[in-house]
């Protein structure tokens, strides 16, 4: 009967994941959980304990006192075994542990004596963190656990290694005829130390900080693992730092190619050297968190098998100096570029990236701030008597500087990508000192300033990261319809987001008094009462400063106000690239000039701005005109009833009842404005009016409206409670021109009237007849009927609901939409 061989899964857990007795209980706990049949876990030293040995060797080669640190080592791993092991075992364990702490004391004091620690006694100290934590989850795991065939593992026995320019290189033979020696065919479970290993003359080695990354994959090579596990303290690989973006996630899958480019530049959680061993053996990689074990994480693969996405993350590094060396000597000149770098090389000099123009007029790097002040000493020897010819000109070093880099495969072979990259650093005031892509097209970097990196990743990852339709919005006034549009986005997020790959996110909310600021998204379940509570007063600087900002693509204000003075901002906004949409009548009914400057500023910055709404709530009046005129059509006359007040008052006003109790009714049921004379004066129609008149291409001023207004002449300056007592001292001339209506069989309606040939805008109270259009409607409708000349026999009518905080707010939401759609069509 042939044997059947159970693969083996490779788990490695880090320092973050082994902090304490707690971090302990729950990696034990997914080791009991994992459905794996054979687990090899390779394991760190407990959190900090590497840097406290190696900061106990430099003491002793200083001749200085190690006893107080050595104590709080000891108390540290004494304090997480107690809470962990039954008293035998911990007895035991801490039996081996306080010979360790011996053999350190025994091995430093020879450093003491010379006042030098080697590399060797560096590298043996350090090593003992990984022993004690590996003993010990390897006895937590034999108390927990009922499986006979738990082994501890000491590495040391395993690996062998050698170390060259480019690091530890493994001895694949040495270590895998170890491996068949030490881990039996009956072991289910080896808790293997990290980061420690021996060299080809037995002598105690490791292969580098973040070197257990690099034992995982190790011996998942050896192995022949099915994959290896990196539990950390984060829940994958992510598209961008998130100390610096706040809006990067978690990549799902992602090639060994992009997580090699990622790690360089800087990415923190997996290490370039570790991806190695596993790509020799195409085993897929994993990256999840130890403190969200339910999590998938990040699968790190030879090939993506998912839809094609652009770019993978966003990375950069910091503390980079920019070394420039220039002369027309060089053009032509064989063996410059090897000159240059070996020289570095010589000096132990890593150069991070390269740039070099065609004309080879010049060279430019980037390496570590550290070495800046040796290098150009150093580039100054290797082209001495070039300098001293004048055939190189110059050598510049510029500190301070930093290295962003997009990185993906999806960018291979897609025209536009580089620049959409240096537009988007153009568009946010940052300087491009040098840029750098390799022929794979799987990464571009850029050298900036340093103070501009976190400004520079957070907009590049918006650009490119975010879905073209990721908006940052900004509520002012936050009324009835401001509540009503809250209500709407809030059931409908989730959907969009999902479904549109929408993604709304509300991040200020302002009234006169106070205002509500957060830097991903406002909690729309409970705003009202978060803005009640809030202590930051209203101030539109301020507002516009939080809700513009460089890591979100687009910036949309939403003006759901009727005031003047915050309609006079509308052209700085326009003129910053914000977006408007509005129910405000106010900037389209201004004055002309200031009309016009709108629209220019739209244009200039391609920066949109709509107001569906400000014409018939969340009837597509505008929309429809727009698009009339669009295609060619000629626009006769536009008329209609635009008011959802006068229509009610007209629609229930039958003569039965004196027109003013009809007014004050109306009122009390929230039908009119808090002073009805807003609506009775005709000066929200001829608003309306002028925005659909100016809209067609009639330039025309309010003062050239004629509007006929129905308060009476001298309740105009009274206050309110004497305006509603006084208004029935006037129903006897509304009942007369009512019952002349009446007896012509007509109805009364307060339409305005606008006639494109004679260039004339009225809004009035008139008579229809009873087959009319305009007498045909529900209580609070608006009607609007455009005579084109396509629609000239049988004008196009629009009619429903034109007032109300819910359809108001519907025509704004809809804006919202269609500029999302317009902000998505441009970004392609």
């Amino acid at each position: 009967m042939k044997e059947i061989i159970l693969e083996w899964t490779v788990y490695k857990f880090g320092g973050s994941s082994l902090a304490d007795s707690e971090c302990f209980d729950i990696v034990s706990s997914i080791i009991k959980d994992s459905d794996s049949k054979r687990l090899a876990v390779v394991v760190s030293a407990i959190s900090g304990t590497t840097d406290a040995l190696l900061a106990i060797t430099d003491l002793a080669a200083k001749n200085k006192k190690i006893d107080k640190p050595i104590r709080a080592i000891a108390s540290q791993y004494e304090s997480i075994v107690l809470k962990l092991l039954s008293k035998k075992n911990a007895k035991g364990l801490l039996s081996l542990f306080n010979d360790d702490l011996e053999s350190i004391r025994k091995i430093l004091k020879a450093s003491s004596i010379v006042n030098s620690s080697t590399l060797r006694v560096q590298e043996i100290v350090s090593g003992f963190g990984e022993l004690w934590s590996s003993r010990l989850l390897t006895k937590v795991l034999q108390e927990r656990i009922s499986d006979n065939n738990i082994i501890c593992v000491d590495s040391r026995d395993i690996l062998v290694v050698d170390h060259g320019e480019m690091g530890a290189i493994v001895d694949w033979d040495s270590s895998l005829n170890n491996k068949d020696k030490v881990i039996s065919g009956d072991t289910n479970i080896a808790v293997i130390t990290g980061y420690i290993a021996r060299d080809k003359n037995n002598n105690h080695t490791t292969l580098g900080r973040n070197g257990s990354d690099y034992s995982a994959a190790i011996f998942g090579n050896l192995l022949d693992a099915d994959s290896i596990i990196i539990w950390t303290d984060v829940d994958g690989v992510l598209t961008g730092d998130p100390r610096k973006i706040p809006e990067a996630d978690v990549i799902e899958e992602i090639s060994y190619s992009e997580a090699m480019e990622l790690a360089y530049f800087g990415a923190k959680v997996i290490h370039p050297q570790t991806l190695s061993p596993a790509v020799t053996k195409n085993i897929p990689i994993f990256i999840r968190s130890t403190f969200n074990s339910k999590y998938p994480g990040t699968k790190i693969v030879s090939k993506i098998n998912s839809d094609r996405v652009l770019i993978k993350g966003v990375t950069g590094i910091d503390s980079i100096t920019l070394v420039n060396l220039e002369g027309t000597g060089m053009i032509g000149v064989s063996g410059t570029a090897d000159r240059l770098f070996g020289a570095l090389r010589s000096a132990g000099i890593s150069v991070i990236l390269i740039s070099q123009g065609s004309s080879e007029h010049s060279i430019c790097f980037a390496i570590e701030d550290k070495y800046s002040k040796d290098v150009k000493e150093i580039v100054s020897d290797a082209f001495s008597l070039e300098l001293e010819e004048g055939q190189i000109q110059k050598i510049e070093t510029q500190d301070s500087c930093a290295i962003i880099a997009i990185v993906g495969d999806g960018m291979t072979g897609l025209p536009g990508v580089a620049g959409r990259f240096f537009r988007t650093l153009g568009n946010s005031g940052i300087n491009v000192k040098a840029i750098a892509q390799g022929a794979s097209e799987r990464n571009i970097s850029a050298v900036i300033e340093s103070k501009d990196m976190e400004k520079a990743l957070r907009a590049i990852h918006g650009n490119f990261y975010l879905s073209a339709k990721t908006v940052s919005i900004g509520l002012i006034g936050p009324g009835s319809v401001g509540k009503a549009l809250v209500s709407q986005i809030n059931g409908e997020i989730d959907n969009l987001r999902v479904n549109f790959n929408l993604d709304l996110r509300i991040r200020a909310i302002t009234n006169s008094k106070k205002m509500i600021l957060e830097d991903r998204r406002i909690k729309l379940d409970n705003w009202v009462t978060q803005l009640k509570e809030s202590n930051i007063a209203a101030n539109i600087d301020d507002f516009i400063d939080h809700l513009k900002t460089d890591h979100l693509p687009h910036t949309v204000i939403i003006d759901s106000t009727a005031e003047k003075s915050i309609a006079n901002f509308y052209k700085d906004w326009l003129d910053m690239g914000i977006h408007i949409i509005t129910p405000n009548k106010r900037a389209n009914s201004d004055n002309l000039d200031y009309y016009h400057s709108l629209r220019q500023s739209s244009r200039d910055n391609n920066s949109h701005y709509l107001y569906e709404a400000t014409v018939g709530a969340g009837l597509p009046v505008i929309q429809t005109l727009k698009h009339l005129v669009a295609t060619g059509d000629e626009i006769y006359s536009i008329s209609g009833i635009f008011s959802g007040t006068l229509a009610y008052l007209f629609n229930m006003y039958d003569g039965t009842q004196p027109f003013s109790k009809i007014v004050i009714d109306a009122k009390n049921k929230g039908y009119t404005e808090p002073d009805p004379r807003d609506d009775l004066s005709g000066m929200d129609v001829a608003r309306k009016a002028i925005i659909l008149a100016r809209e067609v291409g009639l330039d025309i001023n309010l003062d050239q409206i004629l509007v006929e207004s129905l308060v009476p002449s001298s309740l105009k300056d009274a206050s309110v409670e004497k305006f509603l007592s006084k208004l029935s001292d006037f129903d006897q001339p509304m009942k007369k021109i009512f019952d002349k209506c009446v007896k012509n069989d007509q109805v009364l309606r307060y339409t305005l009237n606008i006639d494109f040939k004679k260039a004339k805008v009225e809004v009035s109270l008139k008579p229809f007849s009873k087959s009319h259009p305009f007498s045909n409607i529900h209580l609070t409708d608006n009607i609007v009927q455009f005579s084109t000349k396509r629609y000239c026999d049988n004008p196009l009518i629009i009619r429903g609901p034109g007032a109300g905080p819910d359809v108001t707010a519907a025509g704004i939401f809809s804006d919202l939409l269609s500029l999302c759609s317009m902000l998505s069509a441009s970004n392609k």
